[in-house]
This record gives structure tokens, C-alpha cells and sequence, in this order.
């Protein structure tokens, strides 16, 4: 019985282990861009970038994973100036607010990775990969850019996933009136190569004229690309 009763214990102390451990775990990096344009006209801000922002590199399993390990700013005062310029707050341009809660509820999970566990090499990471993927690039190639006409979510999907051989994510902020590009995830794994994204059926709804939060663009609806001189 005595042993019986090791074996038991052991076996719940691996299911402890086991059901924790995984919980910081991940396997696949979002970088996640914003298109200042529509972001600003939910959030009430101006803006005068004509560029994809970058919004985040989000793993896809873990929230605030380390809450007693803070943001330094310090640490990437060499990143400062192509931070500022690629990665803005734009709500607070002035701010660091937005990197510190980047840092903290998803920096601190991507950083079980020996590659990204710093902060340096964590923002670093996140800039490298933007330059690399260059979206605006990608889109104006395939004569998306930000008008007053409207694209289909298949050419946009189509545009991207011809250079990246991924097929990305792409979101809008949704109203009555129509829905906006608004937010593009391209994936990678935890080696940094390319992969395609998950992406959701579900497209919400808002009364007319509001637009709040995400979702997946709906592809029987043309999409919006709203440009620099909107409004």
C-alpha cells in the first residue's frame, strides 16, 4: 500500500508539472500590424503615418507570464528611434505606456524562448521581422494601397501569402456602413519561419457608424483601405 501510495503521489506530481508548465508554453509568434488610419478612427486619435505600425509579436499561449519582471526602458535605448518611428504608441505618441504593456503581457511569455528572453532581443526580434516582412511593400506590389476603392479579402490574403507562402490573418473594424482594413497577423514558429495563421468564422456586427475592435474581415463584403487624408 505504501508504495502504492509513492506511485499515486508521483503520478499527481507529474499532472501538477504537467498541467502548469504548458501554460507558458508556445509554439507559434503573431506579429501583428496596425493600420494607423483605421486604429485612430475608433480609438479617437490622429494620425498623420501612411505606413503599417507595428501593433505586437504575441506568442500564442501565455498572458503576463512573469508580472515581476518589468519594463526597463533602458534596456532598448539603442531601439529608441526606430521604436518611436515603426512601433509608435498612437494614441500617446510621447509614451512608452504602450511598450511597457507589449513587454508585459506578451514579451514576458515569448521570452521562455533563449532567443527572445531579454528585452533587447525581444523588441529587437519584433523590428527585424517587420523590416523583413516589409507589408507595405508586399501590398503596393499587388496595387493594394490605402484609396477610395475597395479590395476583396481574397486579394489581399493572395497578396501577402505570395510573398510569404503563409497565409496571414486579416482583421477589419466593422459598421453598418462597410468594414475597414484595420489589422493583418502574420505568423511564424518558434525558429522564425514562416506559417500560416489560425483564423476565426466569427465577424461582428456593430449599429451604424461604430466601429469596435477586430474581427476577421468578412470575405463576401468589399473591404475599405482607408487612406492618409481621410476625414
Amino acid at each position: 500500500m505504501r508504495s502504492l501510495g509513492f506511485v499515486v503521489l508521483l503520478g499527481l506530481g507529474y499532472g501538477f508539472v504537467s498541467s502548469v508548465t504548458p501554460r507558458h508554453a508556445w509554439d507559434k509568434l503573431i506579429l501583428t500590424h496596425h493600420w494607423p488610419q483605421t486604429f485612430c478612427g475608433m480609438e479617437h486619435c490622429q494620425s498623420n503615418l501612411n505606413y503599417w505600425t507595428l501593433h505586437g509579436l504575441w506568442p500564442n499561449s501565455g498572458i503576463a507570464c512573469n508580472s515581476s519582471w518589468n519594463f526597463n526602458e533602458t534596456e532598448i535605448e539603442d531601439l529608441k528611434t526606430e521604436m518611436d518611428k515603426y512601433w509608435p504608441d498612437l494614441k500617446n505618441p510621447e509614451s512608452t505606456w504602450f511598450w511597457k504593456y507589449e513587454w508585459h503581457k506578451h514579451g514576458t511569455c515569448a521570452a521562455t524562448s533563449e532567443s527572445l528572453n531579454s528585452q533587447h532581443k525581444y523588441f529587437s526580434k519584433a523590428l527585424e521581422l517587420y523590416h523583413k516582412l516589409d507589408l507595405d511593400g508586399m501590398l503596393k506590389k499587388s496595387n493594394i494601397v490605402p484609396s477610395e476603392h475597395y479590395y476583396s479579402l481574397d486579394d489581399i490574403e493572395k497578396a501577402i501569402a505570395g510573398f510569404t507562402g503563409a497565409t496571414p490573418k486579416i482583421q477589419c473594424a466593422h459598421s453598418e456602413k462597410n468594414q475597414k482594413l484595420g489589422q493583418i497577423e502574420i505568423c511564424f514558429n518558434r525558429d522564425f519561419q514562416l506559417m500560416d495563421c489560425e483564423k476565426s468564422a466569427e465577424v461582428l456586427r456593430y449599429p451604424a457608424g461604430v466601429l469596435t475592435g477586430f474581427s476577421v474581415c468578412d470575405g463576401k463584403t468589399p473591404i475599405y483601405y482607408p487612406p492618409l487624408t481621410e476625414g
